[in-house]
Formats: structure tokens, sequence, C-alpha cells
């Protein structure tokens, strides 16, 4: 069945060739939801035919709303606003596709096929000297929504990680280990093992900043004593020696971050995240110095007089960028170089996007103009997903001094607030233990999740562990819930979506509503994976939930005076539900059918 608005677009061009004589392209068509405050379905842009009809846009809007009233037979009314032909659509139209979507088990969703388009996607890339935390979250849950939702809309998407396994920072963890670890492991510990190898990163700032504060009383200009603090100058050298492939450095390296990595997987599981391939900087960073160097002897890239390697991006606006360290040794930019490469050789792909914070842009910028001056006609093809940071309510967080709330304590907060906010409510208890302990974890995640994923990924934003949970506000629990009520009525009917006839039953403004914003979820999934903007599904999914409850609260589903009624009403809540259950799938988040 085409959508209203693919047939009004092939009705117009009709109607536009016949009084004119001009032929337009489909996408010339501009219809759009009317806004709220006037009457109407559908609006349709006139202000680009006004010369066709050698009209002004009332004139023009006057006659094509008349002509669409007399051809169309879907088009009950139109109302002219200036430049904007406002057309009410036959109630007919919306009976129909109520009918037609409950039994697409699959509406909304477009199956990918053999030309579909092959994306990647990258997000939390985290450092293996430090466990996660609330700002890897906000990364971690918006690169797994928006590799749903691209997967939504037909596409072979990849969901990828790069650990940043490599570098002076996983060097500074490893040097206060050494010096001051007295072999501590996790068995021994207790400890989580990327919590234990975190810990270290923050004993080794405070170490750092008490040699520089005891060279700086000895007289040393603070910059220098940076430079010259003894533990700092030992995380330099097992840098280098690191490099060089130094056995112990190396066996070292590989016990610490095998620790890191178990941690890691544990706080993924707990998130249901998963991805489909994980590339480390080690395997990475080799390749990326090949093509630097390479670089330089090409004349692309410039060498100073300390030996270290840089490109000059002064022509486009920025400054000259370092990619080779005096020492020989890499930096971000050097492996992004290398992992860029292999990922276009090994998956083919159109289009690569990086879930990546906005104090990150110069980066990328760079990024994208180095691989140019190298020659990479895939530059082009990279996207950089920009997001805004993430803070509690009494400010920003610093992992070097161990200011962080960690994802895992998080996630373990959540499942307590959840679990206190169904035991005040009184909304779980009658759940059998195994199934309650299911769905608080469901609720958790969901609050949490929905909570971030309902900002605009561009802007700053504070999270509130209390404020994420109300299972009456603008959040994840609440839209479950209303999930869960649908499917309770459903299941108290009895009857299964095929045994539901329509019959002449003419819907109310109210049901007419609600059958209109589920014909909306569709399009928004497409504006979503056109955007990488998850808060589109999120918000959407608050108005579909609160839209269905005011209908709840004011007609009877089950003790409908008419069959016909009754059979109608459910089929718009078991839709309404459907729709519910796919939208916070793509958000990452489980609908629990009993709350």
């Amino acid at each position: 069945m085409n959508t209203i608005e693919q047939q009004l677009q092939l009705a117009i061009l009709n109607l536009i060739q016949k009084s004119t004589g001009n032929t337009l392209a489909i996408e010339q068509i501009q219809i759009q939801p009317t806004r709220k405050e006037f009457q109407g379905d559908l609006t349709l842009v006139v202000f680009p035919f006004t010369k066709l009809f050698g009209k002004n846009p009332e004139q023009t809007a006057q006659e094509m709303g008349e002509k669409l009233l007399v051809d169309f037979p879907l088009v009950t009314a139109f109302n002219v606003i200036k430049g904007f032909l406002n057309l009410s659509i036959h109630t007919d139209y919306w009976l129909n596709f109520l009918h037609e979507a409950s039994r697409d088990s699959q509406f909304g969703l477009i199956s990918p096929k053999e030309d579909s388009r092959k994306m990647m996607v990258e997000f939390s890339s985290p450092n293996t000297n430090k466990p996660l935390h609330l700002g890897h979250i906000r990364n971690i849950l918006l690169g797994d929504s928006i590799t749903r939702i691209l997967r939504a809309n037909g596409h072979k998407v990849y969901a990828v990680n790069l650990v940043n396994d490599r570098g002076i920072h996983i060097c500074k963890s490893m040097i206060a280990w050494k010096e001051y670890g007295q072999g501590e492991t996790p068995e021994n510990s207790g400890k989580k093992g990327d919590h234990l190898v975190g810990d270290f990163y923050v004993r080794y700032d405070m170490e750092f900043r008490k040699q520089v504060s005891e060279l700086v009383e000895k007289g040393m200009d603070k910059e220098l004593a940076e430079r010259e603090a003894p533990i700092f100058l030992k995380a330099q050298e097992m840098l280098r020696n690191w490099e060089l492939g130094e056995p112990e450095t190396i066996q070292l390296w590989k016990k610490m971050n095998s620790w890191v990595y178990a941690g890691f997987d544990k706080t993924y599981a707990d998130l249901g995240i998963q991805f489909d391939t994980i590339y480390y900087e080690s395997e990475t960073y080799k390749l990326g110095k090949e093509f630097v160097l390479n670089g330089l002897k090409e004349g692309k890239l410039e060498q100073l007089e300390d030996q270290s390697i840089w490109a000059d991006l002064t022509s486009d606006g920025l400054d000259k960028k370092i990619l080779l360290r005096s020492d020989g040794t890499s930096v971000y930019m050097t492996q992004d170089i290398g992992t860029a490469y292999q990922r276009f050789t090994d998956f083919h792909i159109d289009e690569h996007v990086y879930v990546v914070g906005n104090e990150q842009n110069y980066h990328f910028q760079a990024l994208k103009l180095v691989l140019k001056k190298l020659g990479f006609d895939f530059a082009d093809r990279l996207f950089h997903l920009s997001y805004g940071m993430v803070e509690l309510p009494d400010g920003k967080m610093k992992s070097r001094e161990g200011k962080v709330v960690d994802a895992d304590d998080l996630i373990a907060e959540m499942l307590e607030t959840a679990h206190q906010s169904a035991q005040e409510s009184e909304k779980l208890g009658d759940l059998p233990e195994a199934e309650y302990r299911q769905t608080i974890h469901q609720v958790a995640l969901a609050a949490l999740k929905y909570f971030i994923l309902k900002v605009d990924p561009k802007k700053n934003m504070t999270f509130s562990p209390q404020e994420s949970i109300d299972f009456n506000g603008n959040t994840g629990p609440f839209i479950q819930y209303t999930h869960a009520r649908i499917q309770s009525v459903v299941r108290m009917s009895g009857k299964s979506v095929d045994q539901l006839v329509l019959g002449d039953y003419l819907p109310n403004e109210l049901e007419l509503s609600l059958i209109k914003m589920i014909h909306d979820f569709p399009a928004l999934v497409k504006e979503a994976g056109a955007s990488l903007s998850p808060a589109i599904i999120g918000n959407y999914l608050f108005s579909l939930a609160k839209e269905f409850n005011r209908f709840y609260h004011e007609y009877s589903i089950l003790k409908a005076e008419l069959e016909t009624e009754k059979h109608f009403r459910l089929l718009l809540a078991y839709q309404t539900g459907k729709v519910i259950r796919t939208g916070l799938a793509l958000l990452g988040i489980g609908a629990p059918d009993k709350m």
C-alpha cells in the first residue's frame, strides 16, 4: 500500500502536468504533516509552482485544492494559509491503513537488499587504562541505537569498537602498577579488572602531581617539572620499550589489558551491547605509520629538525597537525589513518560514522584533510557524529582524578532505583521472582537509555537517575508501562489480531489521532536514520504513549457497547503496542509484557 503522501505526490504531478504542461520530479512535491493549529492532515508547499500557474501563492493553492477535491477522492476538504495548501484526508484511508499495518509484522522497518548501502558505525572506543564511565555510556547508547536505526532503514551496518590499547596513557597505568601494585590482581583484590587498572591510573596522577610539586619547590619551572617528573619519564620509557617490543613490557601490557577486557565485556553485557568487529589500536597504528612515512617521502608531509612529522593544514583553515613524535611514536591521528584505510578495505563500506564527543571536532576535521592529502578518496565518506557532553547535577567528570561515575556503579544504582520505584508504586508486586528480576533489569536500562537518547545528540545534557525512573513522566519506564498495559488488554480480550474485524465502525477524533500518529512512524524512522538522531524516535514514542493513555482513560476497550467498536479499539491498541515495541527496540530498550 502506497502511503497517502506517495499517492498525493503522484496525483499532484498529474494535476500540474494537465494544468500547466510541465513535468516535474516527484522530489519537487513537498508534503508535510499539517501544523496542529491548522485544520487538515497534510500540507502541500505551493511556492515552487506559482510560476508554472502564473498566479500568486494563495491563488495557486486555491486552484490546486479545488482540482484535488474533484480528481482525488481521498481529499475531503482543503484550506489555504498563504502559500500552504492544507488537505483533509478521508477516514477510509486511515481505516484501511490501520488494517494493513496491523498485518505487517515489519511495519516501519525496511529489510536490507543485495545492493543496500554498507555503513560502519564506530562507538565506545575506550582506553584500556580505566573503566567505562557515564560519558562512555552516552557514546555507547548513541552508537548502538544509531546502528539499529540505520539497519531499520535497510542499510547493511557493521557495529565496530576500536579499543585504544596502546599509548602514553596506557603506560601511565602500567608504570603505576609496576611501582606500587605489589602484585595486586582482580583475583586477589576482588576488584573488577577495569576498575583495578583505573585505580592505578588515578594513582599515577597522584604521584605525578606530588613529584611536580616537589620539583617546583626546588626552583624548577612548572612546565619543565611536568616534563622531568620521574614517573612521567618512566612512562615515556615504557612506551618506547613497548613500541620496540621489549618482552617484559609486552607481557605486563597483555596482562593488564586482559583484566580490562574482561571488565569491559561484563559492562557491555549488562547494557545489552554487541559489536560485529573489534579493532585494536595496537594492531592498526603501524599501518598508519607506514602511510605517514610514505607521505613524507612523496613530499605531502613535512619533517622538522627534531624528526617529528607534520601535516600542514593551514591552507584549509586549520593549523599544522603532528602525525609522528620526534621519538617516532604515534599519536591518535596516526592510528586513525590506518584504521580508516583498513575498514574501507576489509568491508568495502560506503560510509563510516564515528560516534565521538564534540571535543574531538577538530581531530576529525583534520583527519579528513590528512587523508585527502595522502590521496585517499574515501575521506569524504567519513562522518563525525559530534555529540554533546553528559554531566551530573554537580558538574563535569575528571577521570584522572577519579571524579567519575563508573558505568558499573551507575547500572547498579539504576537497578536499585528501579527496585525502589517498583516497590513504592506496587507495579511489579505480582510477578514471580525470576520474572521480577528480569523486568527490573529491563526497567532500569529503559530509564537509563531513554533519558540519554531522548536528548538531541548535539546538545549537552545532565543525567539524573531519580528523574529518569519516573513511571509517569517523560521516561522509558512510562513508555514500557503503556506497552504492558496494552498487552494486558489484548490478553484479557482473548482475541488474536487475525480475529479482529473493523466492520463499518466510524472512529472518533481521538482514535483518528492515534491512527495518524501510528501512520507517522515509518517516516520518522527514516528521518532518524537520515539525521542520526535517536531522539526523534524517543520523543515520538513518548507522544504516542501519552496519546494512547488519554484514549484509554476516555474510552472503554473491552466494555465497548458495540462489537465492531470493541474490535476496532482492540486493533488500535494492538498496533499501538507493536509500534511502541518496535520503537523501543530501535533504542535498545526491551518492552515487558507485564509490569
